[in-house]
C-alpha cells in the first residue's frame, strides 16, 4: 500500500484523480440518426467485450476503426435465453457458408433472430467458432447479463474471414483495413454479447472494436433477401412475436381484472 492509498480518503483521492486522467475512446456514431434514437454506444478495447440487451427493430453497426478488430458474436434471445445463435443452421438454411449482406442470423427454432443488412468489409467467418480467449470474454459478457457458461454457444466473427480452399482446408484471410463495418437488423429482443480478440485461425493482435445501436424500425419491415428460405424464417419469426405480443397482452388484461 502507497502513502496515496494508505486511508480511504487517500485512496478515493487517488481513485478520482485516476478517472479523471484517464481517456476513454468514443465509437464513430453513423451519420444522419438522430442521437435520441441511439440506444448503445461503446468502443470495445481490443480484448474486451460487451453485453447489451437489444429490442426488435434495433440496428447495429459493428465497426473496425483501426483495421485489426475481430469481433465475435453470440444473439439469444432476450425472454427465452435457450434459443440463441445457431451457427450450423445460420450456414445451412441460407445455403451459404459466407457471411455477406442478406445474410440471416437463425436459432434452432428457424427464426430470425438478425440480419446482416450492410457489410463493408466482406471478411467474416462462421466456420470456426471462437477463439479461447474470445470464448472466456463471452462468459463473463454472459454472467454480467444472468447467463451462465452453458449460454454460451459458438458464435460467428466479423472482420477476420476465413475461405475453404478447393481441398477443403480453411484459409484465413485477413481483414479489409480501418473503416469497415457491418450493420445487422434485429428481428426479436436479444441479448447481445461480443468479444474483441483474435480469431483461431488468425491470431494477430486485435485493435478496438465499435458497437453502436440505434432504433430503426423501418430497416426492420423493408425486404432484405428474397431467397424462400429466407422469407420462410421471416414469417416463423413474425408468428412468434405475434404471439409473444398476444400473450403479453392478454397477461395484463388477466392481470388488472
Amino acid at each position: 500500500m502507497t502513502s496515496s492509498t494508505a486511508s480511504t480518503l487517500a485512496a478515493r483521492e487517488h481513485a478520482r484523480a485516476q478517472e479523471a486522467a484517464a481517456t476513454v475512446a468514443e465509437p464513430a456514431l453513423p451519420e444522419g440518426v438522430d442521437p435520441a434514437d441511439i440506444t448503445f454506444a461503446r468502443r470495445v478495447p481490443a480484448g474486451g467485450y460487451a453485453g447489451v440487451v437489444l429490442g426488435r427493430g434495433t440496428r447495429v453497426r459493428l465497426g473496425d476503426p483501426d483495421g485489426a478488430a475481430c469481433a465475435h458474436l453470440l444473439l439469444l434471445r432476450a425472454d427465452a435465453p435457450w434459443e440463441r445463435l445457431n451457427v450450423a443452421d445460420t450456414v445451412k438454411v441460407p445455403w451459404q457458408a459466407y457471411l455477406g449482406t442478406g445474410h440471416p442470423l437463425l436459432s434452432d427454432q428457424g427464426r430470425v433472430l438478425a440480419t446482416v443488412i450492410a457489410d463493408r468489409s466482406g471478411h467474416h467467418d462462421a466456420l470456426c467458432g471462437p477463439s479461447p480467449r474470445a470464448r472466456r470474454a463471452l462468459r463473463l459478457a454472459a454472467a454480467k447479463q444472468g447467463l451462465e457458461p452453458r449460454d454460451v454457444a459458438p458464435s460467428v466473427s466479423f472482420f477476420r474471414g476465413v475461405r475453404v480452399d478447393a481441398d477443403g482446408g480453411l484459409v484465413a484471410t485477413g481483414g479489409a483495413g480501418a473503416g469497415a463495418t457491418v450493420d445487422l437488423i434485429v428481428h426479436l429482443p436479444v441479448t447481445l454479447l461480443v468479444a474483441a480478440a483474435e480469431h483461431p485461425l488468425d491470431d494477430r493482435p486485435v485493435t478496438d472494436l465499435d458497437l453502436v445501436a440505434w432504433r430503426a424500425p423501418a430497416d426492420l419491415a423493408a425486404e432484405h433477401n428474397p431467397d424462400p428460405e429466407y422469407r420462410r424464417a421471416v414469417h416463423n419469426t413474425e408468428e412468434a412475436w405475434a404471439a409473444a405480443a398476444h400473450h403479453i397482452a392478454t397477461g395484463t388484461k388477466e392481470i388488472h381484472a
